[in-house]
């Protein structure tokens, strides 16, 4: 492991993979129970299930993929096999996700499940051993800061392609089952190239060999939930992603029954959010090299908050001042990736120096349990949120009209659940011990 500066080239081409991250991170999150509830006609109550029981599978896989790529030996490293599996095979369950027959709702539904346990595990494979890959990577703190702002810099970019670029595919070839079918098939595609990218250019990548001794899964995850530090970081993060998977789930909702819009308002809401995102990644860095990784993380909390809640005065007409404060809410959102992934690799030290092993693995499979449980449970707050106020699917081409009781649903998960998940996790923060950042200085 290195402590000097990396090549340019490794940095940009280890970022590439982030694409596919984005990519399939935002499309489900954002269109697939819109997809079932809006195009399929399966109800919002059994689409919350297609999304919630893939994500537990996925769950389960995350530490045990984690551990295994911590013992992994092979020419190509620990964890660039993995990069290969999961960009081979997370394609062709993507395309089938959105490839569901059209008819029978419970058809339909089981298709949608199936693909989706497919399509999560084979995403497993690849973005665990690859976010474990900075620790691994460079020794020195604000380095790390470096490599994580990289990747994070391009993943707005698969955000982008997954939010915006999919509902104009969608439209473009007149929406419905086949709109969904040639979206698929596209960002597949986008998908495959870039995590086939970071596999191949990653291999001069520094990396740690595999330990000789292999210490077993249970007492992994022992070890690394009885790190404070750790538990209290990974806590905050699930809790800020439960609200960030509801305002995924709802802005398709959000766009066309309460701005009134349709494909486009959702392009429109995504430009603006990753634009600000992008720009916002050095003034992050700036502020993390001038106060610190926990100061700027508070800071891009407060300000996800606060714009998230601003969309309560969100009505028809008013797309242009949304845009606006979406863009805002990009600026802290941009934080909210930065800093918990750039403080990771400096807790997987602390447990280093303790312990003697490097389990970036485990510590990495166990986090994105927070996020991707996080997400999960946003999702499926809506689908119930909707049920519960009693929202009319629709198979695509119908027309229908929606309760009041549901429209004020909508809002309620686009702008106040995101806003309170991101305050509940101040605490845990304001808590948080940077030893890392102390020892640097």
């Amino acid at each position: 492991m290195s402590s000097s500066p990396l090549k340019r080239s490794l940095l940009l081409a280890y970022a590439a993979g982030s694409i596919g991250s984005g990519l399939f991170s935002t499309v489900p999150g954002l269109l697939l129970l819109f997809y079932l509830t809006d195009t399929l006609g399966v109800a919002a109550s059994l689409a919350g299930l297609a999304i919630l029981v893939p994500r537990i599978w996925d769950i389960v896989t995350d530490p045990l993929v984690g551990a295994w790529s911590d013992r992994t030996r092979s020419r190509w490293g620990r964890r660039r096999p993995f990069l290969l599996a999961g960009a081979l095979l997370l394609p062709p369950g993507f395309v089938a996700l959105f490839s569901a027959p059209v008819g029978d709702p419970t058809v339909s539904f089981a298709w949608v499940l199936g693909a989706f346990v497919w399509a999560t595990g084979a995403f497993t494979l690849f973005q665990i051993p690859y976010a474990s890959m900075p620790a691994e990577m460079t020794a020195d703190y604000h380095e790390r800061t470096r490599v994580v702002a990289h990747r994070m810099a391009f993943l707005p970019i698969g955000i982008l392609a997954g939010g915006a670029l999919a509902p104009m595919i969608i439209k473009a070839n007149s929406g419905g089952p086949a709109g969904y079918r040639v979206m698929a098939v596209t960002l597949a595609i986008i998908a495959a190239v870039a995590m086939l990218v970071a596999f191949f250019g990653t291999r001069d990548a520094p990396q740690h060999p595999a330990p000789v001794e292999a210490t077993a899964l249970r007492e992994q995850i022992r070890v690394a939930l009885s790190h404070r530090p750790y538990r209290r970081l990974l806590v905050s993060f699930a809790v800020q992603n439960v609200g960030i998977g509801a305002i995924l789930a709802a802005v398709p909702y959000f766009c066309h029954y309460t701005l009134r819009g349709g494909e486009e308002a959702v392009t429109i809401l995504f430009v603006s959010l990753v634009g600000p995102a992008i720009v916002a990644m050095p003034v992050w860095m700036a502020v993390s090299r001038r106060f610190g990784k926990r100061v700027g993380y508070l800071l891009s909390v407060v300000m996800f908050a606060a714009f998230a809640l601003s969309l309560l005065l969100a009505a028809p007409g008013r797309l242009a001042l949304v845009a606006a404060q979406v863009g805002l809410l990009g600026v802290g959102f941009a934080g909210l990736q930065v800093f918990p992934f750039a403080m990771l690799p400096d807790l997987v030290d602390e447990d280093a120096a303790v312990s003697g092993q490097r389990r970036e693995g485990i510590f990495t499979g166990l986090w994105f349990v927070g996020e991707k449980g996080g997400l999960t449970l946003g999702a499926w707050f809506v689908s119930q949120v909707l049920a519960a106020t009693g929202f009319v699917e629709r198979r695509a081409g119908e027309l229908v009209t929606q309760p009041e009781a549901a429209l004020v649903g909508v809002i309620v998960a686009t702008a106040v659940v995101p806003a309170a998940c991101a305050l509940l996790s101040l605490p845990l923060l304001f808590h948080h011990v940077e030893s890392a950042r102390n020892r640097a200085t």
